[in-house]
C-alpha cells in the first residue's frame, strides 16, 4: 500500500486509529499538541496513557508538528475532541495544499454555532474539499486489541469513502460506506446525551427495563432531528445509529455513560467530570441538541431533561420523574 496518512488526536480514539491503519500497511504519522506527550510517545512506542497495552507498528512515526503533517500526506483524520475540531483545522490550513483531504472521528456540534463538523470543514477549508465522517460502535481499547468492529465512513464522494475504507479495513476491523454524512454526524453526537441519560437511570438504580426504553426513546429523537437536518432514517438503524447508540448506552467502557452514572449516584457535573478525567462529549453536545430541537421545533424530552441537569440544577431523580408525568400518547 503506498498511501499514507495523518491522524491528529494522540488520545485513544486517535492512537487506536493510527496503531490500525499503521497494522494495515499504511504509513501513518500521529499528530499531538503537547510535544511533552509526543515525546514520551517516541520514547515509549506506546501511549502509555490512553492505550497501555497497544505497541506502535514500525510504520507508525508521531509529531507534533503540523508543517511535518501536512508534508507527510495530503489525507488528514482528525480525531480531536469537538471544541477543539474548528482550531485545529484553523491552525492546519497555512500548511496544506487545494488536495488536501480531510476526514473525522469526532463526534459532536461546533460548540459555538451547533453546525456539523462537515460545516466546519467546508468553511475553514472549501466545500469541495473531499470531506468524510467515521463513526460506529467502536471502542479505541477493543480496536488496538484488535477484537472484532464494523464502522461507518460517510462522505458525499464515494471515491473518498472507499480510499479510507481500504485504509482502516482489517480481518478485524470492517469499514462499511455511506452517501449520507449528516445522518452519521448526527447519530454520533446526540448518541452521546442518551449515553448519559442512561447512565443517570442506572446510577439512580433502575433496572434493564428503563435502560432499554430510554434506548428506543432516545433513538426517536435522533431520528427526529437526524431526518429535520437532512440526514436518511435507514442510517440511524444501522452502526452509526442504533450501534453506536446501544453500545455507548450500556458498557461502562463510554465515558459518557459514567459520567451518567456518577452524576445518578449523587455527585455534581465537577465531581464527575474529575472522576473521569478525559472528554466528556455528551455535556456539550446536550446544550447543542437542546438548542437545535428548540431551534426546529423537535420534540426531544430526553435530550431535554438531561440538558437541565446539567445546565440548570435539575435533580437527577425529577428528570426521570418529569419523563414518565408526560401525557400519555401513541407510541408512532
Amino acid at each position: 500500500m503506498n498511501k499514507k496518512i495523518s491522524v491528529l488526536g494522540a488520545g485513544s480514539w486517535g492512537t487506536a486509529l493510527a496503531i490500525l491503519a499503521a497494522r494495515n500497511g499504511c504509513p501513518t504519522l500521529l499528530w499531538g499538541h503537547n510535544p511533552d506527550h509526543i515525546a514520551t510517545l517516541a520514547r515509549d512506542r506506546q501511549n502509555r496513557r490512553y492505550l497501555p497495552d497497544a505497541a506502535f507498528p514500525e510504520s507508525l512515526a508521531v509529531t507534533s508538528d503540523l508543517a511535518e503533517v501536512a508534508a507527510f500526506s495530503n489525507l488528514i483524520l482528525v480525531a480531536v475532541p469537538s471544541h477543539a475540531f474548528k482550531d485545529t483545522l484553523i491552525k492546519l490550513k497555512p500548511y496544506v495544499s487545494d488536495e488536501v483531504k480531510i476526514a473525522w472521528a469526532t463526534k459532536g456540534f461546533n460548540p459555538q454555532t451547533g453546525a456539523l463538523l462537515h460545516e466546519i470543514v467546508a468553511e475553514v477549508f472549501s466545500t469541495q474539499t473531499p470531506a468524510a465522517a467515521i463513526s460506529g460502535p467502536s471502542f479505541a481499547r477493543e480496536v488496538a486489541a484488535e477484537l472484532p468492529t464494523a464502522i461507518t465512513i460517510a462522505s458525499s464522494q464515494p471515491d473518498f469513502a472507499s480510499q479510507l475504507a481500504d485504509i482502516l479495513h482489517s480481518g478485524r476491523f470492517r469499514a462499511y460506506t455511506s452517501s449520507d454524512l449528516i445522518g452519521v454526524e448526527v447519530g454520533g453526537a446526540v448518541k452521546n446525551v442518551l449515553a448519559i441519560a442512561t447512565g443517570i437511570a442506572d446510577g439512580l438504580g433502575f433496572g434493564a427495563n428503563t435502560r432499554a426504553a430510554l434506548i428506543t426513546r432516545g433513538l426517536t429523537e435522533v431520528i427526529r432531528l437526524g431526518i429535520k437536518l437532512g440526514g436518511k432514517q435507514e442510517t440511524f438503524m444501522g452502526l452509526a445509529g442504533l450501534g453506536d447508540l446501544i453500545l455507548t448506552s450500556t458498557d461502562n467502557q463510554s465515558r459518557n455513560r459514567r459520567f451518567g452514572l456518577a452524576l445518578g449516584q449523587g455527585k455534581d457535573r465537577t465531581a464527575a467530570t474529575q472522576e473521569i478525567g478525559q472528554e466528556i462529549e455528551g455535556v456539550s453536545a446536550a446544550k447543542e441538541t437542546f438548542l437545535l430541537a428548540q431551534k426546529y421545533g423537535i420534540e426531544m424530552p430526553i435530550t431535554e431533561q438531561t440538558y437541565k441537569v446539567l445546565y440548570e440544577g435539575l435533580a437527577p431523580l425529577t428528570a426521570v420523574q418529569n419523563l414518565l408525568a408526560r401525557e400519555q400518547k401513541p407510541e408512532s
